[in-house]
């Protein structure tokens, strides 16, 4: 593609929308509590750790992302936290092309496909955040061709690849972008380190999700939607953290 790969108007648009919601003192707040969870997950699976973590520092990263959460036990019990550990560990720390420990992740993990979705780059992104970036169902998802990132792109970028892994470079690249983006125009730089980029696209997906649901559902079903502050945390995994 030799056109622009982000649509700025609508990012900002998205961002402003975002903010008639939300304080940047939460987003920062936010942003801070992605990078205690990074620590948490460095501590416990980085430098080879993950090989030898046991059952209840597995439990405590599954119940920390949004999708993993409530089925920790359930992929604990089905795989074991010999082998589950033994995964990780060669998704985070193995020597073959990322792609296919990607694939290999998805595989090991078929029957929870929404874990499977979510998990691997959840462990990539948040034990090495400046070497990996976030992809999960809610920012790019090709069975249904949505996602807060596909709202930001042109559609002439082409998110998908050939296999699960493969689509983590192509969102990676548009990752990047975006990034690269917002720091310019002022929507992804909140918070320490890299992740203003999740806030950002915790946002648009709120905003998109809220915009939605007032044309769907009834007004009643709308009071029970969690304000945009609170459902970030809980799609980025830092609403009840445990690492």
């Amino acid at each position: 593609m030799t056109g622009p790969v982000v649509d700025t108007v609508t990012a900002e648009e998205f961002m402003r929308e975002a903010l008639a919601q939300v304080s940047e003192h939460d987003l920062v707040e936010i942003a801070t509590a992605c990078e205690r969870k990074a620590e948490g997950f460095g501590t416990l699976l980085g430098d080879g750790r993950a090989a030898v973590a046991g059952r209840d520092d597995l439990g405590r990263v599954l119940r920390s992302v949004f999708a993993a959460r409530r089925k920790a036990d359930a992929i604990l019990d089905a795989l074991g936290p010999e082998l589950l550990a033994a995964e990780i560990d060669h998704l985070l720390h193995g020597d073959d092309p990322l792609p296919g420990r990607i694939d290999r992740m998805d595989r090991t993990l078929q029957a929870f496909p929404e874990a499977a979705f979510d998990l691997p780059a959840e462990l990539l992104h948040f034990t090495y955040p400046d070497d990996h970036w976030p992809w999960t169902r809610w920012m790019w998802d090709p069975n249904i061709e949505t996602g807060s990132l596909r709202l930001v792109t042109m559609e002439e970028f082409d998110l998908t690849g050939a296999t699960r892994g493969e689509t983590y470079l192509r969102v990676g690249q548009a990752i990047a972008f975006v990034q690269e983006t917002g720091r310019a125009a002022g929507f992804t730089d909140y918070g320490p380190g890299p992740f203003g980029i999740d806030v950002f696209l915790g946002c648009v997906y709120g905003v998109y999700m809220y915009t939605v649901l007032r044309m769907r559902m009834t007004q009643e079903f709308n009071k029970i939607v969690p304000e945009l502050p609170d459902l970030v945390r809980r799609l980025l995994g830092v609403k009840r953290p445990e690492v």
